[in-house]
């Protein structure tokens, strides 16, 4: 489990092989970028595309699709990184991991969470250990038009 960081009273993961065990546990458990679990008690997000508000968080899994043929470290470091533009743009948003109820899909096919429980904060080092894993494992920016 989580060390206790102090901040919040919540968790902190700092090593990726811990918050793969997480992520393939027994609880689904997702990854969100936020200024943390206070800032968003009782908030929605919002399709500002299209002005709406939705019903729960914005949220990104952390558990492995059962087809996934990879290490499942593989995964969750790709998912870390999938929205890692977002704290780099905003400072105050920190990689935090929660757990809760789907209420829908949002509009980019990303699950919604009510009754969010926060879990964890997710601590430097395991950030850097993903973005080292995710380069050494993949080829990003490679897609299917090339």
């Amino acid at each position: 489990m989580p060390s206790t960081s102090g901040e919040d009273g919540m968790g902190l993961i700092d090593d990726l092989a811990l918050l793969t065990s997480l992520a393939t546990g027994d609880l689904d458990v997702y990854l969100r970028y936020s200024e943390g679990p206070a800032d968003d008690d009782g908030a929605l997000s919002r399709d500002y595309e299209a002005d709406v508000p939705l019903p729960g968080l914005s949220v990104t899994p952390l558990r492995p699709e059962p087809w996934w043929p990879r290490p499942a470290a593989d995964w969750v470091a790709r998912r870390v990184m999938k929205y890692a533009d977002l704290a780099e743009s905003c400072p105050q948003r920190r990689p935090w991991v929660l757990t809760g109820r789907v209420v829908g899909t949002g509009p980019d096919h990303e699950p919604l969470i009510a009754d969010p429980l926060p879990l964890a904060w997710l601590g430097r080092n395991v950030l850097d250990e993903a973005v080292r894993r995710y380069h050494e494992r993949f080829a990003p920016g490679r897609d299917s038009t090339g």
